[in-house]
This record gives C-alpha cells, structure tokens and sequence, in this order.
C-alpha cells in the first residue's frame, strides 16, 4: 500500500440510526433496525508507515475500531492523533473514551482548531483529558498542511456552519497520487461558495485539486423534520445534485454521507438512492474504503 487506507467509520448524522426517540419506521423498522445500526461519521487513516489516524470522536468510537481493524487487518490499540471538524455533539462525545474511565490512552495528539480546543479546555468533564495527558492539544491553522507521515498530510479548511462553540472545518486528506475531501457540515452552499470565491461546487472541489469527495448530505429535502431541516443548515441532497448535474469524466467522485435518520438515502432501494447513482454520483456505505 503506498500513502495510506482511509475507512470510512460511519455514514449517520450525529445522532446516528436508530435514534434516540425516534419511533418512526425510519428507526424502528425501515432501515435502522437493531442489526442495520449507522454510526455517526468518522474516518479511520492508516498510513503505508502504520501509524492510525482518527477523524472525530464519535461515542460509537468502540464499535468504529472494531470496523477500522477489520479494514487494515490488525487489531487497535494505538492511534497516533485524532483530528476535530467541529464542537458539535456528535463529532466530539466519544472523547471521553480515551480518558481513564475507558480506553486510559497516554499521548495522543488531539488536533483541532483554537475555538475548538478552548471548548475542551473550559469542559469540567473533558478538560482532563489534557490535564492527565490523555490528549495532547495541537492547534492547527486554516489552510496549513499538516504531516501524518512522510506520505500522507492533512490540510484544515474553513467553511461557515453554526459556529455557536466552534469554528468548523473540512479536511483535505492527500498522498502524492490523489486528494481526498471530507466534508460531512456546511450551512449552505451559497455561503460556502462565497466564503470561498467560486461559482459552484464542482469549481470549488476542481481549484482543490480533489479526487474523491466524501459531502454533506445531511438531509435529502429542506421537508424532513417537517420542514425544520432548512432552518438546521446543511445543503439538501437535491439541491445539491441541481447544482452539480450529471458526472463527466473530469469531474471528481462525490459520495454523499452524514445522512440524517429521516433521509432515504440510507435505504438501499430508494428512489433517492437510485437517482444519486443514476446522475454518476455515490451514496455511502458503512464501511467503505478508499486508498490515497
């Protein structure tokens, strides 16, 4: 393996299938029954060095471990860095794991912005977790390329998403041979867009250089959660696929994930499944792998 594997952990939106209190069939019966359990996103990177790297923390972190060695073949007990999008629940309550009423973890490097190592800071509950050296902090800059090995770098990029507690960032994950994006949360695509100076998404993922793009695909419609989807941010599956059409050649792969409970694309026999993979798009499943 040259550069590195990265697995993808989870395809769920912070609340993960089924979730808690939801008695619809989406959770009870449909597709998030008890044996077809969706774990909310995170990525598992193994470098051809062997060192792992872990993108959120989810609380279904046990469970994503057991799915990242069944990937690279070897049992984990190490992981060498964890690097935090955002303050957001989901991305961050499995942090609690590695302190000493779980794992007991001793080193590892926490990577995340200011804002966001601030919030762990001020936490009674997480602030332990550098004081005992669990974690260590290690504040990244927009836009600066990060080592993870002498193949493999992570470069933060911004993008505006409810920033109660934290700024919010995407990652661009690359080797020497291709780029990888991920970028599970973003409010819209019209602020996204002007943030970042381009027209449309596929100008902006082509200016990055991007093969693959794993994308916010929250919610496939602004009427789910009876119509309160809009006013949680993230961009609809549909818009979305309005803005980028049908795939050509040139055009990276883009896999929808980050799927809210409600969203059909979780139902391998959707409709919506079925348009996403008519139009030359991907949907993701849990687990998928991908080598950089």
């Amino acid at each position: 393996m040259e550069g590195a594997l990265v697995t993808l952990l989870g395809i769920a939106q912070d609340g993960g299938v089924p979730q808690a209190g939801c008695t619809k069939p989406c959770c009870m019966n449909e597709f998030g029954g008890p044996t077809r359990n969706r774990n909310p996103v995170a990525l598992g990177i193994t470098t051809s060095e062997g060192s792992r790297h872990l993108v959120e923390a989810s609380r279904t972190l046990s469970s994503q471990l057991i799915i990242w060695s069944s990937s690279d073949g070897k049992p984990i007990d190490k992981v060498d860095s964890v690097w935090l999008s955002h303050a957001h629940l989901g991305h961050t309550d499995g942090l609690g794991q590695f302190g000493h009423e779980a794992w007991g973890a001793k080193g590892i490097t926490l990577h995340a912005s200011k804002s966001m190592i601030d919030v762990i800071s001020n936490s009674p509950l997480l602030s332990p977790l550098f004081s005992n050296d669990h974690l260590i902090p290690e504040i990244f800059e927009t836009g600066e390329k990060v080592d993870l090995s002498e193949s493999i770098q992570i470069t933060p990029i911004k993008v505006p998403h409810r920033d109660e507690n934290s700024d919010t960032h995407a990652f661009i994950i690359q080797s020497n041979h291709k780029r990888l994006l991920f970028l599970p949360d973003h409010d819209s695509w019209q602020e996204t867009l002007n943030f970042h100076s381009q027209e449309d998404p596929l100008s902006w993922f082509k200016s990055m250089f991007v093969d693959i793009v794993l994308l916010d695909g929250t919610f496939w419609s602004s009427d789910e959660l009876g119509g309160n989807a809009k006013k949680i941010g993230h961009p609809p599956v549909e818009e979305t696929l309005e803005l980028i059409g049908r795939r050509k050649p040139n055009d990276p792969r883009v896999i929808f994930f980050h799927f809210n409970h409600t969203n059909p694309l979780h139902l391998e026999s959707s409709a919506e499944t079925a348009k996403v993979r008519a139009m030359g798009w991907e949907v993701a499943r849990q687990p998928m792998t991908f080598t950089i």
